[in-house]
């Protein structure tokens, strides 16, 4: 198996993780991809910019940032393997995208044209049903899950269960990445690390 096809058939498992599409299906799919390669630090997509692609992590880290009037940066979101990259909003409204998309490691993507893909879910419909069940999954239940992770679970919780989902996100990912993600400063987060870290070693005495 080629790198390229190992990385088919893991885009595909995760196609298969909203619906259960048939090979048919998948090579409509397939037929409007592309791969391309980012160096760690490339942009992707830049604040401003017109977003019209769909991506798919295949290895890699990417970020979403966007910056205020003052100069300040505030991480949208971290993406790592086996997840979908991109501004939605913008290829959905063919509007400037409010955010810039960076490659912070070496990465590999997977690119789908935006508007071919969107004429394939218009005219198949098992990808409409994987359309309407990829935006419950991601834009409503997932959303909601953090809105309320953000008001109703303390910082040290919230990072506890972001190591679970990723075990080696912080080996990967600068810690001043991580505590934007969370919504915290990266002093808080240095010291939310350091009471985990003997707290555990406590419980090894």
């Amino acid at each position: 198996m080629t790198e390229e096809e190992k990385y088919l058939a893991e885009f595909r498992e995760k196609l298969l993780t909203y619906y259960p599409i048939s090979d048919t299906a998948f090579q409509l799919l397939k037929d409007i991809i592309s791969f391309h390669r980012l160096d760690k630090g490339e942009i992707l997509l830049n604040t401003g910019q017109v977003s019209k692609h769909l991506n798919f992590i295949c290895q890699g880290a990417m970020i979403a940032f966007f910056t205020d009037d003052q100069g300040n940066t505030y991480n949208k979101n971290i993406f790592l393997e086996r997840q979908f990259a991109g501004s939605a909003v913008s290829a959905l409204l063919k509007a400037p995208s409010e955010f810039t998309l960076q490659a912070i490691e070496d990465t590999t993507i997977i690119r789908m044209n935006y508007s071919q893909y969107k004429e394939l879910i218009y005219n198949n419909d098992e990808l409409k049903r994987f359309y309407i069940a990829y935006l419950e999954k991601n834009w409503i239940i997932d959303k909601e899950q953090r809105e309320i992770s953000l008001v109703m679970e303390n910082a040290t919780t919230r990072y506890q269960k972001l190591l679970a989902a990723y075990p080696d996100i912080d080996k990967r990912i600068p810690l001043q990445h991580i505590a934007s993600h969370l919504a915290i400063t990266p002093t808080q987060l240095s010291r939310i690390r350091k009471d985990l870290r003997e707290k555990d070693s406590t419980q090894h005495m």
